[in-house]
């Protein structure tokens, strides 16, 4: 079997602060192989944005990553002078912000910002780049790319400037694609669309992704395999239909629930009860326990990593394992 694309190990980004350390990511290891959609869900907070922006060394100062490692084709890209992590942000690992407006610049046309993007990795004339960008734009379904390169982004509706912001990131045809939740701003018609260009790219060109979203419909539909985050660590993970037709962790149990498909008409909406713990104070041992509906005193003592077949959770008393 291949060595995977992304090999991250034991990653953990701090931010101290004056009532003490958040470990906003604590202990995260994953794998992503080529042409796979890793799909990384779970509530606000738990981690899964500053994970993504941790992988290619987007988090700022007074943050910091204080362990792990990230290796993209077994070279660990952690600590790399910005010159040498600037040359692999854009060309080899490319990220998509929720909102548009993190990445397109109001001032300047779409095209000017497609070739200041080419030509920060490679020496390309101005006609040979305008034809790449042409192309960028029609492969996620850009009407008359052509013409709307001298459109400036306000010219474009919100689906649009995403899916500008989506072409910027295949224009060097990366090995991998973070997507921080692309689609929660756009209307549901947009998002399919959207969702189905994207896996299109992943399946026709080989680019890997990670696909953050708290939608665990979202992903379902989109991710090969599924990373669950609560409180900055994987709980669960294994390929997409195991883990949500048969999940092992209560915290995954309790995500599905929550989605509105699964009530009856008339009937409340199931909730997790309780909210997400602070990152400054987590309570010992498994920091779901609070919440959890199967907790006993022993989850007061860090849960064991435990491997069955092709997927992993933590947990002391885990759903559908006998004891």
């Amino acid at each position: 079997m291949s060595a995977p694309l992304l090999d991250v190990s034991g990653l953990e980004t701090q931010f101290p602060t004056r009532d003490g350390v958040v470990r906003a990511v604590n202990g995260v290891s994953f794998t992503v192989n080529r042409g796979e959609i890793l799909g990384l869900v779970g509530e606000s907070g738990s981690g899964k944005s500053v994970t993504g922006f941790s992988l290619i060394g987007l988090v700022d100062a007074p943050g910091r990553i204080a362990a792990g490692s990230v290796k993209l084709d077994g070279r660990d890209i952690v600590g790399l002078p910005n010159d040498e992590l600037r040359a692999i942000r854009g060309k080899r690992i490319s990220m998509v912000f929720q909102d548009p407006s993190m990445t397109l610049n109001p001032v300047l046309t779409v095209g000017d910002q497609m070739l200041l993007a080419l030509r920060a990795h490679e020496r390309i004339s101005a006609g040979d780049g305008r034809r790449r960008c042409v192309a960028a734009l029609e492969q996620v379904g850009i009407p008359d790319p052509g013409r709307r390169l001298d459109s400036y982004p306000h010219q474009f509706s919100g689906g649009m400037r995403q899916r500008v912001a989506i072409a910027i990131a295949l224009l060097h045809k990366p090995d991998l694609v973070i997507a921080d939740e692309p689609t929660t701003a756009l209307d549901v018609s947009i998002q399919a669309q959207i969702l189905t260009e994207m896996k299109a790219l992943a399946r026709d060109t080989g680019t890997a992704m990670i696909w953050i979203s708290h939608d665990l419909a979202t992903v379902s539909s989109m991710a090969d395999r599924i990373a669950v985050m609560y409180a900055g660590r994987i709980v669960e993970s294994g390929p997409t239909a195991t883990v949500l037709r048969d999940p092992r962790h209560p915290y995954t149990r309790g995500l599905l629930d929550s989605l509105p498909a699964i009530a009856q008409a008339g009937e409340d909406l199931a909730s997790i009860p309780g909210t997400t713990p602070s990152l400054l104070k987590l309570p010992p041992g498994c920091p779901f326990a609070p919440r959890c509906p199967r907790a006993q005193p022993v989850c007061a003592n860090e849960p064991p990593l435990a491997v069955e077949g092709d997927r992993t959770f933590l947990c002391h008393f885990p759903l559908g394992v006998r004891a």
